[in-house]
């Protein structure tokens, strides 16, 4: 029986995270349960699993809890949430929640000696400079950065040519980027292929999604930059590709489901039943892939600039771009000032090395004022 500690449970992927406790719950275990607020969803994950820890880091949201179980020891604030994870005698850590707070959690999970089911993008991006050399064993959680693992064998440090990523394109796929400044939320947030949070949605639709998962991809398969290459997959069924030297090819296809990649980041080497449809290559199945115009996706270019330069500029592009895209989904800003705001803050910011996670939040916090202030500017 694995224990798990699930932190970022009322989110998307913790919720599919507590699906597949369920369905193999002769295997895991829920040992604790961390979120920021959602205090109803919170409230009837408790009822549910009756995990021994639990934590809401909003201390206002958690006076709206129900009941909590006898048998659940509950904690507030970013404190009682690291408290949560460290007393719970967890043997895995899936850090599932969204920002860069989970930065914090994955290196306490580092901290404890825990293998690491990592959902959170900003661990890497932000932190990857902090979290390879110290991590102990990492599995991703990322559809396209597990389909990659699994092409390599599980193996992480296999030698391979060229890494390919794919993206869907988003909700503007094959529309220039100039054209794009009018879009409203709504039409930025009807992804093709994928159900996810309004964030990363969004970030599927301006690529920056993509930019960053090159920046993790080179943390977590010691990429060189150049041997990592994006393509354009309406379908969203292969996932990532991998090329070796001999010309060989290899992919990982599935149905677009991210309860496939939490599982297997649970249960590797081994595969168990996922419910999901297999693909049927007796029926007739299209494929296409598109080259990436970049041009037309000025915030991957961003981000990749970032990841090259590395230090400290990824963390500051990944705070302004939080802030602009919440902007844009209020209504203040349009969707092509997401790259000038996002452009803005990293041009001011000084980079440096990656020295500790406090130098981190302190970037973090001042490129989120000053991603604000530009936002004031356009508005």
């Amino acid at each position: 029986m694995k224990k798990i500690a699930l932190v970022g449970s009322t989110g998307s992927i913790g919720r599919q995270v507590i699906d597949v406790v369920r369905r193999n719950a002769d295997k895991f275990k829920l040992v604790a349960l961390v979120a920021r607020g959602s205090a109803k969803l919170f409230s009837e994950q408790l009822q549910n699993v009756k995990p021994e820890f639990a934590a809401l880091t909003d201390g206002g949201a958690a006076q709206g809890l129900g009941e909590i179980p006898a048998e659940t020891t509950f904690f507030t604030g970013d404190d009682g949430a690291l408290m949560a994870i460290e007393e719970c005698g967890a043997d895995v850590a899936v850090v599932a929640c969204g920002g860069f707070a989970g930065l914090g959690y994955s290196l306490k999970a580092i901290e404890l000696g825990l293998p690491l089911a990592l959902a959170n993008k900003e661990t890497l991006v932000c932190g990857g400079e902090l979290v390879m050399p110290a991590v102990k064993e990492i599995m991703p959680v990322d559809s396209e950065h597990s389909a990659i693992w699994q092409c390599l064998g599980f193996n992480r440090s296999a030698r391979f040519e060229r890494l390919v990523i794919t993206a869907s394109g988003g909700a503007f796929r094959g529309r220039k980027w100039e054209s794009l400044s009018d879009v409203t939320a709504a039409e930025a947030l009807a992804h093709p292929t994928w159900n996810m949070g309004a964030k990363i949605t969004v970030d599927s639709a301006t690529l920056l999604n993509k930019g960053f998962e090159v920046i993790e991809a080179h943390h977590l398969f010691n990429a060189p930059y150049v041997k990592i290459a994006t393509v354009i997959h309406p379908q969203s069924i292969v996932h990532s590709m991998v090329q070796f030297k001999d010309g060989a090819t290899l992919a990982q296809l599935s149905y677009p489901t991210m309860e496939l990649p939490i599982q297997l980041a649970l249960t590797y080497p081994g595969r168990c039943d996922c419910s999901l449809r297999q693909l049927d290559f007796a029926q007739a199945l299209s494929l296409g892939f598109q080259p990436l115009i970049r041009k037309d996706y000025p915030l991957y270019d961003l981000a990749l600039s970032c990841g090259e330069a590395g230090g400290v500029l990824p963390t500051a592009l990944n705070a302004a771009s939080e802030i602009a895209v919440n902007e844009f989904l209020c209504g203040r800003i349009g969707y092509t000032d997401i790259f000038k705001v996002a452009e803005t803050v990293v041009s001011a910011t000084a980079n440096g090395r990656v020295e500790s996670y406090g130098q981190l939040s302190e970037i973090d916090a001042r490129s989120r004022e000053a991603a604000l202030r530009a936002c004031k500017i356009i508005k």
